[in-house]
This record gives C-alpha cells, sequence and structure tokens, in this order.
C-alpha cells in the first residue's frame, strides 16, 4: 500500500482560500490515480475531486465546480486540492486517498485501497 499524509488545513474567513497537500510515498505514485473526499461531523464521507494517475482527466463533485482544483505531480509524489471561494459547508476533515491506475478514475471509496489521515479544513462565516 502508498502511504499518504495530508498538510495544508487550517481556519480560514468565508470567501478565502486554501491548498491542501498530500504526499505519497513506499510505491510508485504514477500506478494510482488519486482523490480528495471529506467528511463533517454527524455526515458521511462525500467524494470532492479526483485526478488519474497522468493527470490529465479529472472529476469533481457538484458541489466544487468552479471552486476546487486539483492536480498532481508525480516527479514529487504529491497530489493537492486548491480550494477557493469557500464556504462554510465546506468545513470538514479532508482525506486524500490512492486507487489502482488500472481502475481507471473514480468517484466510490471502494475503488480506493490507501487512505490518508486526513487534515481538518474550518470555514468560518
Amino acid at each position: 500500500q502508498v502511504q499518504l499524509v495530508e498538510s495544508g488545513g487550517g481556519l480560514v474567513q468565508a470567501g478565502g482560500s486554501l491548498r491542501l497537500s498530500c504526499v505519497a510515498s513506499g510505491r510508485t505514485f504514477s500506478d494510482y490515480f488519486m482523490g480528495w473526499f471529506r467528511q463533517a461531523p454527524g455526515k458521511e464521507r462525500e467524494f470532492v475531486a479526483a485526478i488519474s494517475w497522468s493527470g490529465v482527466t479529472t472529476n469533481y463533485a457538484d458541489f466544487v465546480k468552479g471552486r476546487f482544483t486539483i492536480y498532481r505531480n508525480n516527479a514529487e509524489n504529491t497530489v493537492a486540492l486548491q480550494m477557493n471561494s469557500l464556504k462554510p459547508e465546506d468545513t470538514a476533515v479532508y482525506s486524500c486517498a490512492a486507487g489502482s491506475r488500472y481502475s481507471g478514475i473514480s468517484s466510490r471509496p471502494r475503488d480506493f485501497s490507501s487512505w490518508g489521515q486526513g487534515t481538518q479544513v474550518t470555514v468560518s462565516s
């Protein structure tokens, strides 16, 4: 399994921006498509964004389209999530996840085999 460590969370005012980063180790990073999920207190985990192993294909949840951007750097084994125009409802623990590139690109948690511990994002109104 690939090991994943997130960073970049914090407290930001509504309308602000944050950039989350996830560093992978232990396996060949380009063997994985990558995704970001989030979970707010008392709510189910939900898909945010995913990117193919090459970075060519991306997929976003409707509620972040136009505000969030996912991108990756295979040379540095990192995937990032740039979050703009943040809203209080974006408050959650954000986790990155990795799935086999041979699965294509997916938004389903079951298609991801490795998960990071998560980083807290809090958006104040």
